[in-house]
C-alpha cells in the first residue's frame, strides 16, 4: 500500500517536516510528541508517475501539510507558510517520483531536495 505522513513540529519556533510512507486515502493521526502533529495521505489509488496522478497526490499533500501546520500556534503568517512549505518539501522528497517533484517545482519555482541515490559503484 502507498502512504505517507506528513508530519510538521515546532521546535526552536522553526517547523520541520517529517515525511513516512505507510498504508491507501486521507486520515489524521495523533503523534507521540506534543510539539508535532501528522497527517496521513494514501495514494494507492494514484500512477503517481504520470502527471495527474502527481497532481492529485500534490494536492492532497497539500492539504494534509495546511493540516499539520494549523496544529501550532504561529507568530506570523509567514511561520506558517514556511511550515506548509517545509512538510511539503519533505513529502515530496520522501516519494521521490520526478512528476511529483515537477509539480512542486512548477509550484515553488524551486526544485524540491533530492533523495536520488546513484546506483554506480
Amino acid at each position: 500500500m502507498n502512504t505517507s505522513t506528513v508530519s510538521a513540529g515546532l521546535p526552536g519556533l522553526i517547523a520541520t517536516a517529517i515525511f513516512g510512507a505507510l498504508a491507501s486515502s486521507f486520515s489524521a493521526v495523533s503523534a507521540a510528541d506534543p510539539n508535532s502533529a501528522s497527517v496521513t495521505v494514501k495514494y494507492a489509488d494514484l500512477d503517481i508517475a504520470a502527471p495527474p496522478g502527481a497532481l492529485v497526490l500534490y494536492e492532497r499533500i497539500r492539504v494534509a501539510a495546511h493540516s499539520a501546520c494549523s496544529y501550532f500556534w504561529f507568530k506570523t503568517a509567514a511561520y506558517e507558510a514556511r511550515c506548509v512549505q517545509n512538510a511539503i518539501a519533505e513529502a515530496v522528497t520522501k516519494v521521490n517520483q520526478p512528476a511529483l517533484s515537477a509539480v512542486y517545482n512548477a509550484k515553488y519555482k524551486t526544485a524540491a531536495p533530492s533523495t536520488l541515490v546513484s546506483q554506480s559503484r
